[in-house]
């Protein structure tokens, strides 16, 4: 049978920053990680509950911070109420102090990575955020 990987869920309203996040991933990683995406909270959110349903395990979640009808920091609370185990990583061009420290304190956030960011940020942080 083969090992059950873990899995990183990008959540980004744009299509091209999550291409960008899953090449990279997959350039770093390989296919040591199952990648999933969402364009939205709601999507995500759907995403995480239907994974969890089939015992799949998400390791990471990497949220954009502007997007449709859920910001990303309300979005990485909700995930954090309903499976506070998943580490959390915001991606922003322009989130406020407020949203970050609020995520940092309402759902564990493990990092704020700017727009635009390095792969070498990328591998990085979820690396620490893996050991």
């Amino acid at each position: 049978m083969a090992k059950h990987k873990h899995t990183i869920l990008c959540v980004d309203d744009e299509k091209i920053v999550l291409d960008s996040l899953k090449t990279q991933l997959r350039t770093i990683f390989g296919d040591d990680f199952h990648y999933e995406v969402a364009q939205n909270g709601s999507e995500a959110l759907e995403v995480v509950d239907e994974m969890k349903e089939d015992n799949l395990d998400v390791l990471i979640v990497i949220s954009d911070y502007i997007m449709p009808g859920m910001y990303g920091d309300e979005f990485l609370i909700k995930l954090h109420q309903k499976y506070p185990q998943i580490r959390k990583i915001m991606l922003t061009g322009q989130a406020d102090d407020n949203a970050v420290k609020r995520a940092r304190e309402k759902a564990n956030l493990l990092f704020c990575l700017r727009k635009p960011w390095t792969k070498e940020e990328l591998a990085k942080i979820i690396k620490a955020g893996i050991s």
